[in-house]
């Protein structure tokens, strides 16, 4: 005998009705299709006044790729503020307006924070208030290192901590440059990290000129004038005449001597020559040692040049910055003309 299909039985195994959906409470039949707007297991039903989620849009709590989640920052380009605990972003990304990034061909490294205000003290030398130590290294100038064609010298000057505190470079006469070399007229800008020129260490060119035996003659006797802020001289550097070693007046500005340097016997450095070469800061009375100038041996000298600066902390900014000056004079007298010879 024939089943009977036409009653109020349905076949086994078959799904709801079209358009039903299974009863409240229930598990859906493994392979069926949900109608649009009936909820996916372990979701609650659409809120009221919301259409359903279109076809190939991602369900709620998946965001789309690319798309950041809700409460997170959009993305961008470069580096954004330092989170607490880390470190803030390397010198020359992200910094601030009008400060000094990294200088070409210089090796990047952090500037000094600038110190407050101290009365009395010219702008920009507040920083040599709070240091007893400068190290002053030259930058290699690829130019002239492979075609022997003399370039304006640039320096970064630093503290013990390797902080940049200032940075200078020449102002010098190309033809001054390749036919007078060391001996030709410099003026040498320092500036600071806000790149405010702060010191200008200036010499005149002289013809034949620094022999030490002769150097009492002002036509003779080599000089630079130090300015702080440009403009108002606060201090000369002057050579003077010796049998021998090198010797040098540090004087304020009414050129009333108020240090003096004294340089070593012999001035050599090499391969067998490692040792500092140092010209020793006495005070007037040319017997107590206040500091020195070293010419550092750092195995680069054919290219370039490291020196050591010291002086007490309380020394006064101006005659700080005047030993300044007397480092780039003794630079550009002694070592600046070996480096043209190695080339």
């Amino acid at each position: 005998m024939s089943e009977n299909t036409t009653g109020t039985g349905t076949a086994p195994d078959a799904g709801p009705a079209p358009g039903t959906g299974p009863a409240p409470g229930t598990d859906p039949v493994p392979g069926s299709v949900l109608p649009q707007g009936q909820p996916q297991p372990g979701y609650g039903p659409p809120q009221q006044g919301y259409p359903g989620v279109p076809p190939g849009y991602p369900q709620p709590g998946h965001p789309q790729p690319g798309h950041p989640q809700p409460g997170y920052p959009q993305p961008g380009y470069g580096y954004g503020p330092a989170q607490p605990g880390y470190a803030a972003p390397p010198p020359g990304y992200q910094g601030q307006p009008g400060v000094v990034g990294v200088q070409p061909g210089a090796v990047s490294a952090p500037w000094m924070a600038k110190p407050e205000t101290v009365p009395g003290c010219p702008p920009g030398l507040e920083y040599l208030t709070q240091v007893d130590q400068l190290l002053v290294h030259q930058v290699v100038e690829l130019l002239e290192a492979f075609t022997n064609w003399e370039t304006p010298n640039r320096y970064q000057i630093k503290n013990s901590l390797g902080q940049q505190v200032y940075y200078a470079f020449e102002e010098s006469d190309v033809c001054q440059r390749q036919c007078c070399g060391p001996s030709r007229g410099f003026i040498m800008h320092i500036v600071d990290n806000t790149n405010q020129e702060v010191m200008r260490v200036s010499r005149e060119f002289k013809c034949c000129a620094g022999c030490c035996w002769c150097a009492d003659s002002d036509c003779c006797g080599l000089e630079v004038v130090v300015e702080a802020p440009v403009g108002q001289v606060i201090g000369y550097v002057r050579q003077r005449g010796s049998f021998w070693k090198a010797s040098y007046d540090i004087m304020n500005a009414e050129k009333e001597t108020v240090l003096t340097i004294l340089g070593p016997c012999c001035i050599c450095q090499g391969i067998c020559c490692t040792w500092d070469q140092e010209f020793k800061v006495f005070s007037t009375n040319g017997i107590d040692e206040i500091g020195k100038v070293s010419k550092q041996w750092s195995g680069r000298e054919r290219y370039a040049s490291d020196f050591g600066l010291e002086f007490p902390m309380d020394l006064d900014a101006k005659v700080k910055a005047t030993l300044v000056g007397a480092l780039f004079l003794i630079e550009f007298m002694f070592f600046e003309q070996r480096k043209n010879r190695r080339r």
